[in-house]
């Protein structure tokens, strides 16, 4: 499946290496993410931000790189980043969804890049999206059964219950869980693979899993 790179402005530092991504996905920047994606020499199909932490001189030249620039009032009820995922979502609606430059620097825009889809009318939408850093790798996911395959450099599991939980069962991972609930949400961290995949299932809320490593 094809996919939309949507990369938000967090310090690059932080990106997992581009180098895993094809050169035909589609790639959005995020206010300033979208100036380091042309810095980087990245074909940049859409722009969108109220473009506020980037100088005169550095909007000019991300509008005379990028195919098309929406730009946002500064005042408004969506984060930027929540506005390039809905661009996505309308534009592209049989790719998937991969977020970068959304963790690091300041709390507040981390965690409402993390929660960014539970308000929305079609929650089923948050599966299409990851969200990945050098570090981590963040999906979300609905009632059901589910197994994930380990990515290649990845150690630990976290599975997060961001809103309250019924019937958490965690099957082949080092530790297991039979169906728990959890009233409040709630992290089940440092867990970890046993083999090249793992499986578990739940009835009711939200559940983001996070394929982890230490950094080296």
């Amino acid at each position: 499946m094809k996919q939309v790179m949507i990369v938000a402005g967090g310090e690059p530092s932080l990106w997992p290496s581009l180098a895993a991504f094809s050169k035909q996905d589609v790639w959005i920047g995020v206010d300033r993410g979208s100036l380091f994606l042309v810095e980087r020499g990245i074909a940049l199909t859409l722009a969108v931000g109220d473009f506020d932490s980037l100088s005169a001189d550095e909007l000019a030249h991300v509008k005379h790189h990028a195919k098309e620039v929406i730009t946002a009032q500064p005042e408004k009820d969506f984060t930027d980043t929540e506005l390039a995922v809905f661009e996505a979502l309308r534009r592209y609606p049989n790719h998937s969804i991969t977020i970068i430059g959304a963790s690091g620097g300041r709390w507040d825009h981390f965690l409402a890049n993390l929660w960014l889809p539970l308000d929305w009318q079609n929650i089923e939408l948050a599966t299409k999206i990851t969200l990945r850093d050098e570090q981590n790798s963040l999906q979300y996911f609905l009632p059901g059964e589910h197994r994930i395959s380990k990515e290649g450099d990845k150690k630990y599991l976290a599975f997060i219950c961001l809103t309250p939980v019924t019937g958490l069962s965690l099957y082949d991972a080092k530790y297991l869980l039979d169906k728990a609930d959890c009233p409040y949400p709630k992290s089940y961290a440092s867990n970890e693979f046993v083999g090249e995949s793992t499986r578990f299932s739940f009835d009711s809320g939200i559940v983001a899993v996070i394929q982890s490593v230490d950094k080296q």
